[in-house]
């Protein structure tokens, strides 16, 4: 082990002195520099105990005996061997990093790892593979012999055969730091989650919240090549995985003024200033419509493309008539047909649906540090009596769910607390309880509100249209079979649901809000395949919201904002999304896929923006999603897109989207 962590520690000093090198005209020459130096050498010895424990573990158990044997020596020799490999190669990886980005690895590395086939068929094009790992296996290979030369392998295959300490003292030897390391984790998380008010954590949502501070103890000076000099790139990797976001300034073109741009682009579309800050993005929203205490439930499909619907008339999917339900209450509700989901991922809809907010570079906030006590719909709607609710069929803690919800306004259902209470799902697969329970389980909250008197709000999320694509059986056709099976039974769930309100006595003054979190999919050749971006949104609510489609451009983020407003309701925003009924909207769509961020406007203009500071544009074929590069920029709508996306980044670092109401 510590003749792998030398290894480790040499190898990064090396590429700290070329990168060094490299960037001679870039660092500041002062104390900085040289403290980054050191710095970095500390960060390097702690990651070479923690990359290094897994061999130290196997040595501890590996029996005297066996060392003692020529032949069964080789398996250790290959793991050390291994383990040189990865380090050379990931070392070598940061090279390549640095030439295209200029910083060690941060959340653009760990993007790589979502969109792997196109990350690896880029390198294959890029770069001689063959080669680089010819040289790699060549540095590992050579670090053993160099070790063998002078004769340290050796030492250690004698040592280990004649070693007669108790297995279980090295055992805790290696462990007690990273132990100690977890304790110290486990207290700042559960600090967190106390301050957040979030009850019922398990040890697993502690730690979880204590490694998105893995970030606080990088370094950080003026000069940002003394600032990369100074970081570990294995560390940055894992900081950067928890922290979960990349720096917009750094890597996205910017504007210095885009708060203030985005404050007088969201008062432009309504609403009354708080203050004359630039930077306080908070209006009044002052209805013009008589408040209507109506219940809200929000339907949050999985995974739930609009082309699977068969109001949208897709030619694959219409005739099979999939979603028979959803196709009725589309005739029946207020129906917006154009409307765009703003990222990939589930957690990326729930932060649109929950915060109103653009999908800022990185993961979503839901994941992110400091994404407690935010302007969300329940929290506006908390503020006016409502009792809400996240429901969830699955375990919350998965993506953060959980404790974001629970910081921001929400109490939370799902199923361990459902299963702790004694109410065990009626059919269930990897990601939980199927629909139907989700929805009893809504129906009871609901009637638990009626009966205390109190207006609800429930945020149900669905999981069953995901793979494996299993429900409960008799429910639909049963040749229908993975995600046309999945699409069938969400839109048989979500009819059996409505068929049940209908009886109760909250229904009449109950709005359903039927939305998908994200699509099935937006994988395709095109830098942005708009058309898989384009969600179903019906807000059904016989007798109090007339039915008509309304076939305006808008973005998922609008949806909360157009929900309050049908409501009536006065209220303080802090939301970047705006009502879309409102005879001031301005139509749009704001898209992703973790790096780049775009704005698609209803001529068909869509403006991308992408590290390394670039922005490009495209006239988009809205029918087709077929993409035509633009000779000469718009640069207006370059300037809009940077004012809503960086503004939102500024305004999130800041405290900017904290909830105005205490």
């Amino acid at each position: 082990m510590l003749l792998l962590a030398t290894s480790y520690v040499l190898l990064g000093t090396l590429l700290r002195l070329g990168l060094l090198v490299a960037s001679a005209g870039g660092v500041s020459w002062g104390l900085p520099t040289f403290a980054a130096l050191f710095v970095g050498l500390l960060f390097d010895l702690l990651m070479a105990w923690f990359l290094t424990l897994p061999l130290g573990l196997l040595s501890t158990v590996w029996p005297a005996s066996w060392s003692a044997s020529r032949w069964l020596r080789h398996p250790l020799r290959g793991a050390w061997l291994l383990g040189a490999f990865l380090f050379t190669f990931w070392k070598s990886s940061e090279i390549l990093f640095w030439e295209e980005f200029g910083v060690r690895f941060n959340f653009i590395a760990v993007d790589y790892l979502v969109y792997t086939t196109e990350v690896v068929k880029n390198i294959k094009e890029s770069y001689n593979l063959p080669l680089i790992i010819g040289i790699v296996l060549t540095v590992a290979v050579g670090l053993f012999l160099l070790w063998s030369r002078l004769g340290f392998v050796r030492r250690w295959e004698e040592g280990a055969a004649a070693d007669v300490t108790p297995r279980w003292r090295n055992f805790a030897a290696l462990l007690a730091p990273l132990l100690a390391v977890l304790l110290v984790v486990y207290f700042v998380g559960r600090r967190d989650l106390k301050a957040a008010s979030t009850a019922h954590t398990s040890v697993a949502e502690r730690l979880t919240a204590g490694l998105r501070h893995m970030g606080d103890p990088q370094p950080g000076w003026d000069n940002s090549y003394d600032t990369e000099l100074a970081k570990n790139g294995e560390y940055a990797f894992l900081a950067a995985f928890w922290a979960n976001q990349l720096e917009w300034k750094r890597f996205y073109p910017s504007r210095p003024d885009a708060v203030a741009q985005l404050r007088a682009s969201l008062l432009a579309q309504g609403g009354e200033p708080l203050s004359t800050d630039l930077n306080d993005i908070t209006r009044r929203i002052q209805s013009a419509k008589p408040a209507r205490r109506l219940n809200v439930i929000q339907i949050t499909i999985e995974s739930l493309s609009a082309e699977f619907v068969g109001c949208y008339g897709s030619p694959d999917y219409a005739a099979k008539n999939l979603t028979p339900n959803l196709d009725r209450i589309s005739r029946e509700s207020l129906w917006f047909s154009r409307c765009y989901a703003g990222g990939t991922r589930t957690v990326r809809g729930m932060e649109a649906l929950s915060l109103s907010i653009p999908p800022i570079p990185g993961q979503s906030v839901l994941r992110r540090k400091g994404c407690e006590n935010l302007t969300t719909l329940g929290s506006v709607l908390r503020t006016q009596g409502y009792d809400t609710a996240f429901i969830y069929g699955g375990n919350g803690f998965f993506d953060n769910m959980n404790y974001f919800f629970g910081a921001n306004g929400y109490r939370v259902v799902d199923l361990p607390r459902q299963e702790a209470a004694g109410k065990k799902a009626s059919f269930g697969n990897a990601w939980g309880a199927c629909d139907e329970d989700a929805f009893a389980w809504s129906i009871e909250e609901a009637d638990k509100a009626h009966a205390a008197g109190k207006p609800f709000h429930h945020f149900v999320m669905t999981t069953s249209n995901h793979r494996p694509y299993t429900w409960p059986a008799g429910k639909i056709d049963p040749k229908l079979i993975n995600r046309e099976g999945g699409v069938a039974y969400t839109d048989y769930a979500i009819g059996a649901f409505l068929k049940a309100a209908q009886d109760k006595p909250w229904f009449k003054d109950t709005v359903f809000v039927i939305v998908s979190d994200h699509c099935a999919s937006v994988a395709g050749k095109r830098e942005l395949e708009i058309r898989k971006y384009e969600i179903p949104l019906f807000i059904w609510s016989p007798g109090n919201i007339a039915p008509r489609k309304f076939d305006t451009m808008m973005s998922q983020i609008d949806t909360a904002p157009t929900v309050l407003g049908l409501l009536g309701t006065n209220y303080l925003s802090r939301f970047v999304g705006s009502d879309a009924l409102s005879p001031n909207f301005r139509p749009r769509a704001f898209i992703s896929n973790y790096q780049k961020v775009a704005v698609l406007r209803p001529d068909g203009l869509l403006t991308v923006l992408k590290p390394v500071r670039q922005s490009v544009q495209y006239k988009a074929d809205l029918a087709t999603g077929a993409l035509t590069p633009v000779a000469s920029p718009d640069a207006a709508a370059v300037d809009e897109a940077i004012i809503h996306y960086q503004g939102t980044d500024d305004l999130f670092n800041h405290g900017g989207l904290q909830n105005p109401v205490r």
